[in-house]
């Protein structure tokens, strides 16, 4: 009798489980799509903002509800503890007293760079780490994949606009973020099936053309990345590593004829901007503004939430002399947070990748490693710390790494258990 209650109320809590992450991401969906459609800037943005407003009160109300775990790694459980105790500060020295709609639609809704939902993200790594919460992930990263091909047809003509137009680089940023959680797909390959992964291959493949089009070099850093790694993970696992060398060698040299026999890339409209900006130096004279108006006690400590720098005549249509963004990643979360901030990160992201990688006996836990590496690499050229799917991803990433019991777990087993998750 007691053994039938305890299923029964185990069962309610799976029930309940699934139903507040359905809930979770369906407002996160409602968010994020929301948001990228704002960049466009043809439809009513006041719409859309309401959209995620929607989002952001169905994703509260299934925090709430659902019930977080305990980090069970005590250095993680300390450093992160630590890490939001810090975030914490660094938003209490942000906030504006009282608050405004202004400041809240601002912090809540628009973003950019006084985001303040980007300093919830972490918490994301205290969900549930299990096959549920996993199934449900592939299956947003797949639906969001879909919704980025929509998109793209709709704004096509934006998309293969000749010339470095601001709106077109605009809706090719944020259709990124769309498109980039697609590359998990491809770093897990072996726990999704063949249609999956080769819609995944041509969503990246799509965005790498149209980085490459528009001159995204941080873009096309962080997809040529996850390319490659996708391509090793396949080798070292692949029972057909002669066939994948052949392959590859044959691709390289028909390509290489191609682009010398054939293709002129300097006349090329496609890579035209591409080499244009090749050499051009667009982050030196911003990194000085930055390096010259920080003192030290803003390094070790930040500026907090709405933290700004003099940075004038950057833009020929900034509205003042002071920005809240800096394009290069680390020097970002510094203005915020200050080193304090990023050693924080560090302290949790390097160890993670590190047993990812080198400590674990299936692709799941390889995948997380290569995707907090890329995070890392791409932490430079572009900001990475945003409220976006790409961002959770690394904090799932970095639960999934320092967790013994998924990393000790063979990739039959992941296998079934994912399976066992599609019948609840």
């Amino acid at each position: 009798m007691r053994n039938q209650l305890q299923t029964r109320n185990q069962k309610s809590l799976i029930k309940d489980q699934s139903l507040f992450l359905n809930i979770f991401w369906v407002g996160f969906i409602i968010f994020q799509i929301a948001g990228t459609l704002e960049t466009p800037g043809n439809l009513n943005i006041k719409i859309l903002q309401a959209f995620q407003g929607l989002g952001l009160i169905l994703i509260f109300t299934s925090v709430i509800k659902l019930k977080l775990f305990k980090i069970e790694n005590t250095y993680l459980r300390v450093i992160f503890t630590i890490y939001m105790i810090w975030l914490v500060i660094v938003i209490a020295r942000g906030i504006e007293f009282p608050p405004s709609y202004d400041f809240i639609k601002t912090t809540l809704i628009t973003g950019g760079g006084n985001d303040g939902l980007v300093y919830i993200a972490p918490l994301i790594i205290l969900f549930p780490r299990n096959a549920i919460f996993y199934k449900k992930l592939f299956e947003v990263i797949i639906f969001f994949g879909v919704i980025y091909l929509m998109l793209d047809v709709m704004f096509i003509k934006n998309l293969l606009h000749s010339g470095e137009d601001k709106l077109s680089l605009g809706i090719v940023e944020a259709l990124s973020g769309l498109s980039i959680p697609v590359a998990f797909i491809l770093l897990t390959y072996l726990y999704h099936s063949n249609k999956k992964n080769l819609l995944a291959i041509g969503i990246i493949l799509i965005t790498l053309l149209f980085a490459i089009i528009r001159a995204r070099r941080g873009l096309i850093i962080i997809t040529s990345s996850v390319i490659i790694f996708s391509f090793l993970l396949y080798f070292f696992h692949s029972k057909r590593k002669i066939i994948t060398i052949y392959l590859v060698i044959l691709i390289t040299v028909l390509g290489i004829l191609y682009a010398s026999n054939i293709y002129n890339i300097n006349n090329s409209k496609i890579f035209s901007l591409l080499v244009e900006r090749g050499t051009e130096d667009t982050r030196t004279g911003v990194e000085l503004y930055f390096y010259d108006d920080m003192k030290e006690i803003d390094w070790i400590i930040g500026r907090g939430m709405g933290g700004e720098y003099y940075c004038p005549d950057i833009t020929g249509d900034q509205i003042t002399n002071y920005r809240n963004l800096i394009e290069t990643g680390y020097l970002q979360i510094i203005l915020k947070g200050g080193i304090i901030s990023l050693g924080l990160l560090l302290l949790m992201i390097i160890p993670a990748f590190i047993k990812g990688i080198f400590f674990s006996k299936n692709l799941l836990s390889t995948a997380a490693g290569i995707w907090i590496l890329v995070f890392m690499i791409s932490s430079y050229p572009a900001i990475q710390t945003w409220f976006s799917l790409n961002y959770f991803l690394v904090w799932i990433s970095i639960g999934v790494c320092f967790s013994k019991k998924i990393r000790n777990m063979t990739d039959d087993e992941i296998k079934f258990e994912l399976q066992s998750a599609k019948k609840i």
